[in-house]
């Protein structure tokens, strides 16, 4: 689905490609190669999933008194989402706002579209049903405020956890703002995973739970075989992987680089990336062709990125597989550089190496999205790997410039 920018910020041009293509292509090759043994992954869904809200946008006269910039106005949705947040700033009148919704094409929605509703009070629920009638999803639109990073060192300890819906049943992480409200932060790639072996139990997902944590829970990374769908679309295996981002589920078999959208907003001026982890690589490192290379031993990756959200014209931009660590935009890069097989919870402590000043101004309005990456296998997203590397990680810290 082609995302529309703020400097057009017309829905006409946007419409229900992203369920129709989703679905179509998706079910096409999935019915024909594989018809009967795995059918039932789908079998709960419409071939045409009529009932999906693509993007979100509101108008108000003066946009600078509610969001922190103009683009700020228009959200798009991905498919995996039931949630739509709004970043808004302290003090604005979330009482009277009417946003507007681009939805596939013959669904309806309710409340309408455009009808005015109090955000005040938290999150409004819609539902969008196909023109059948036959299929509806509920989304919860709100309107947060976004409250200022108060304390120095930002902590990950990764004790917020639950299963995505009782379908989907994989792990999902979420921290809490200092408000107490949902972070959304965290996510991997435990969607596409889904797509290909959505009988696996939550344990047998890429990226899942331990108990056994520095303190409490702690997060394991594996790099799994994705069976007999993944080889077929080219893609034998899945490392373990989580960041601060969102996952685009939609892309998942199409365009794998797209799929990991990284970075959220962020406040602070970054120096470290602190924490613990353990790993242990698998036997047999395998291109992407299946083929076992000989010599080669698999490693996993920890790093975070500060880039800058903007382009020159104050669209958004945001980072994906293919550029998160080589891009203009980057401002500043922390990344282990050995990362070595241990049994045992190893302490790692890397700086973030600048190569542009921080602009004050613009963190203030948070212009700069910051994001912390760990994979189980660092060509994961090129589908190369050792079935069975394992990465765990806990107690992360990003430790920020202390403002006196």
């Amino acid at each position: 689905m082609r995302k529309i920018q703020y400097s057009n910020m017309k829905f006409s041009d946007l419409r229900g490609f992203s369920c129709f293509f989703r679905h179509f292509s998706l079910l096409m090759w999935f019915t024909i190669f594989v018809c009967g043994v795995f059918a039932s992954c789908f079998k709960d869904e419409p071939l045409n999933a009529e009932c999906d809200i693509e993007a979100v946008y509101v108008h108000v006269d003066h946009p600078e008194e509610l969001f922190f910039s103009a683009s700020d106005t228009l959200v798009n949705v991905l498919y995996s989402d039931d949630k739509v947040i709004f970043r808004v700033r302290r003090g604005a009148d979330l009482t009277s706002l009417a946003p507007r919704f681009q939805i596939t094409e013959g669904a309806r929605i309710e409340p309408q579209s455009g009808s005015v509703q109090d955000f005040s009070q938290g999150p409004v629920i819609y539902q969008v049903t196909s023109e059948s009638g036959e299929w509806n999803r509920r989304y919860e639109v709100s309107f947060q405020v976004v409250t200022r990073t108060v304390n120095d060192t930002v902590k990950y300890d990764f004790e917020r956890f639950y299963l995505k819906s009782d379908k989907e049943k994989y792990y999902v992480w979420n921290d809490l703002n200092p408000d107490g409200s949902e972070a959304n932060n965290w996510a991997t790639g435990n969607g596409g995973f889904y797509l290909v072996k959505s009988k696996s139990e939550p344990s047998a997902y890429p990226s899942t739970v331990v108990e056994d944590g520095v303190t409490g829970y702690a997060v394991k990374l594996t790099t799994s075989d994705t069976g007999p769908l993944g080889k077929l679309r080219n893609m034998p295996l899945a490392a373990g992987n989580l960041f601060i981002g969102r996952f685009d589920v939609q892309n998942a078999l199409t365009n794998a680089m797209k799929a990991t959208q990284f970075g959220l907003p962020f406040d602070k001026k970054p120096v470290r990336l602190e924490g613990y982890y353990k790993y242990q690589p698998g036997e047999n490192f395998q291109d992407r062709d299946g083929n076992i290379l000989s010599g080669v031993t698999d490693k996993a990756t920890i790093y975070a990125v500060l880039y800058r959200n903007k382009d020159a014209e104050g669209r958004p931009i945001v980072l994906y597989g293919d550029n998160v660590q080589t891009s203009d935009q980057v401002v500043a890069l922390a990344k282990l550089k050995d990362i070595s097989a241990t049994s045992e919870w190893t302490k790692f402590d890397v700086a973030f190496n600048y190569n542009e000043e921080i602009n004050q101004e613009m963190l203030e309005n948070y212009d700069y999205s910051l994001t912390v990456v760990f994979s189980s296998s660092i060509n994961g997203d090129l589908f190369e790997g050792a079935i069975g590397s394992t990465l765990w990680v806990d107690e992360v810290r990003v430790v920020c410039l202390k403002i006196e």
